[in-house]
């Protein structure tokens, strides 16, 4: 890289380390633009990191690094006591759950008279897949509302289970005809109990969910000071649902008793998700905060609705949180070869690094490229301008796996304040470019077991998947002829109608067709978790261990993600691994994924690259349909320093 390249980004770097991120670093950018521009190369390309380069911190919650907080053992009791009060002036006894950011479940409770179980169903007349089971416990039910608002939020941006229910649906906004689906279509099957990433037992996490991501209104995140500390869920009328009709601005009991229960540690107003936009459609946070009782004046708490869960809260006792962005968080700043870039990392509970770089089990990517990748990726992500956070023009928030041919992780980063979420979607969205992308995955889901449906009792084949794949594509080698797929190219095929959101038409061959589908039984995507969903719930009720993967498919062990961030790896024409990407907008998702491997490809010079473009998914069209699977999608003005366009243009 010539030297003026790096000189400019390196005082670009300097200047957002002073705080200036906006107009001082495009005043920066400016003067050196020329270099920027002619020196760094690669077809319109953007930053590559082989120099130090100094991190760039979101200024959405500067001081957040320096001044973390977490839920004490008092504040749960007040969450609670205060959520009490609002379910008793309902006369609605309440199952509530209080965790904290990274998943640990501080609090179970349970009043006399709750629902025991819930049922599952997101309104429409269909069956099959999670929809209508009615026997599990509402325990399950809060806890993954909890998690899921602490999960999706962070200090730049607060989002309730109800914009995750908003961003998932067939179209986006729900109910509006002819629209493409959610820009998170397909999260909801993240942070599932049978991951082999998220953890089940222990104090550090990321912790797993009993249900996944829920959409289901009733689950908050919590904040003390501005800082994000963990999540709070709720459910009294005993449905685990969607709000399938977000114009019709109906009080939610759930969400209510959850607004109640938060009152003195609610998001700040200017980063709820009302205040923020998606494809310039504004998000849903609460549909009201009319609560019935006066939180101030609650009752002292009473511990006798205190429940164990065994796995998530064995003892029963009210836990304190743990720090986020400390080792007993699971997740803290690098001290290694990502602290220039302002890195954390995820440890054990010996503080070690859970996944530095490595190099690949297969022997087809060494460690220092495996790193570089990494760094490039992380070097974009710093620059990159955030999607889904306030204020405007922060950086994005991100985490990223790399991982090799056996779907083994091989480095992992994140930036400071990426929602914890990203976590597993991004090594979801990492394995699924790659399975997809090599030549034995229509065997592998060929020999997979079908899906066992618990109501009603039935069979969902995963071998039709493949079946259907080859008719769609008109290929009797689909997922067997080396197609490069990125995540944005599976999610085409997994959507209810193709092209996606053109209501009416034919489904994707790995979706169910919409007169049976729903958000609770979408396809391939669930069905090939169902089973080990099932035997981890059952783990759970027994006290048991929780299954070791989600899959039977090697390199699948957390499952599959279908919405964009992961591009396979190649050196030259041979499948090398994959990155995946997961935090602050998707197609920003697909830039850093991208774009940084471009970057390292680039810095390297061993072959590292994206996959050629002959190969690559975009280049076909299904018969019949006129329309070609997308690759990736790259934001017009994507950077927060510098004015470049068409940043991927000729990768």
């Amino acid at each position: 890289m010539p030297n003026t390249c790096r000189e400019a980004i390196g005082a670009i770097g300097a200047i957002g380390a002073i705080g200036a991120i906006g107009r001082s670093r495009r005043l920066a950018t400016l003067l050196c633009g020329i270099a920027l521009l002619v020196s760094c190369g690669g077809g319109g390309g953007g930053f590559e990191s082989q120099p130090a380069a100094q991190a760039v911190v979101t200024s959405a919650c500067p001081g957040c690094a320096a001044h973390p907080d977490n839920l004490t053992a008092d504040d749960v009791k007040t969450i609670l006591a205060q959520a009490v009060g609002e379910a008793l002036a309902h006369h609605a006894p309440a199952t509530l759950a209080v965790t904290d950011r990274v998943g640990n479940v501080l609090a179970v409770y349970q009043m006399q008279g709750a629902k025991p179980t819930f049922t599952i169903t997101d309104g429409r007349a269909v069956s099959g897949g999670l929809q209508n089971v009615s026997t599990l416990p509402s325990t399950f039910a809060a806890i993954a509302e909890a998690l899921t608002g602490a999960y999706i939020s962070s200090n730049g941006n607060a989002f309730s289970t109800r914009t995750a229910g908003q961003i998932i649906q067939e179209n986006f906004n729900p109910g509006t005809l002819n629209a493409p689906g959610g820009p998170l279509f397909g999260v909801q099957f993240s942070q599932l109990p049978c991951s082999d990433l998220l953890l089940g037992s222990g104090t550090v996490g990321p912790r797993v969910s009993p249900l996944g991501l829920s959409a289901s209104p009733g689950g908050l995140p919590l904040y003390k000071g501005g800082v994000l500390v963990g999540g709070i869920g709720a459910i009294a009328d005993g449905l685990y649902t969607i709000d399938r009709n977000i114009n019709d601005i109906v009080p939610s009991l759930n969400e209510l008793i959850a607004v109640a229960g938060a009152t003195g540690y609610a998001a700040p107003t200017s980063i709820r998700a009302n205040r923020i936009t998606a494809n310039g459609i504004a998000l849903r946070y609460v549909n009201s905060e009319a609560i019935l009782s006066s939180p101030a004046q609650h009752a002292p708490f009473d511990a006798s609705g205190l429940v164990a869960v065994p796995v998530f809260n064995p003892s029963g006792a009210v836990q304190t949180g743990a720090v986020f962005g400390t080792a007993g968080s699971g997740i803290r700043p690098d001290n290694s070869n990502l602290a220039d870039l302002g890195a954390y990392v995820l440890v054990d509970g010996s503080n070690n690094p859970r996944f530095p770089a490595a190099a690949g089990t297969d022997g087809l990517i060494t460690q220092g490229e495996a790193l570089t990748i990494l760094r490039n990726a992380i070097a974009v992500a710093n620059h990159t301008r955030a999607q889904i956070r306030q204020p405007l023009d922060s950086t994005a928030q991100v985490s990223i796996f790399v991982v090799d041919t056996h779907g083994v992780p091989i480095g992992f980063g994140r930036t400071m304040d990426a929602p914890v979420f990203g976590i597993d979607v991004a090594l979801q969205k990492a394995r699924t470019a790659l399975f997809f992308s090599g030549t034995q995955a229509a065997g592998l889901l060929l020999a997979e077991p079908a899906a066992n449906y618990l109501e009603p009792q039935a069979q969902s084949s995963i071998a039709a998947y493949v079946n259907a794949t080859e008719s769609f594509l008109g290929n009797p080698a689909a997922f067997a002829d080396g197609t490069a797929y990125s995540a944005r190219a599976i999610g085409n095929l997994a959507r209810p109608f193709f092209p996606d959101g053109i209501n009416g038409n034919p489904p994707g061959p790995l979706s169910k067709s919409f007169a049976n589908w729903s958000v609770f039984s979408d396809g391939l995507e669930l069905d090939l978790a169902y089973n080990n969903i099932v035997a981890a719930a059952l783990a759970v009720l027994s006290g048991s261990n929780l299954p070791e993967a989600c899959t039977g498919v090697p390199q699948l062990k957390n499952g599959i993600q279908i919405f964009p961030g992961g591009v396979p790896i190649y050196r030259g024409s041979t499948l090398v691994g994959a990155i995946g990407v997961s935090g602050d907008g998707v197609d920003q998702d697909d830039m850093v994924a991208f774009l940084g491997l471009a970057n390292a490809g680039m810095a390297l010079g061993t072959g590292i690259a994206n996959a050629p473009a002959a190969i690559r998914a975009d280049t076909i069209t299904p018969p019949g349909t006129g329309t070609s699977l997308l690759y990736v999608r790259c934001p017009q003005a994507p950077f927060v320093d510098t004015d470049q366009q068409g940043v991927c243009n000729g990768l």
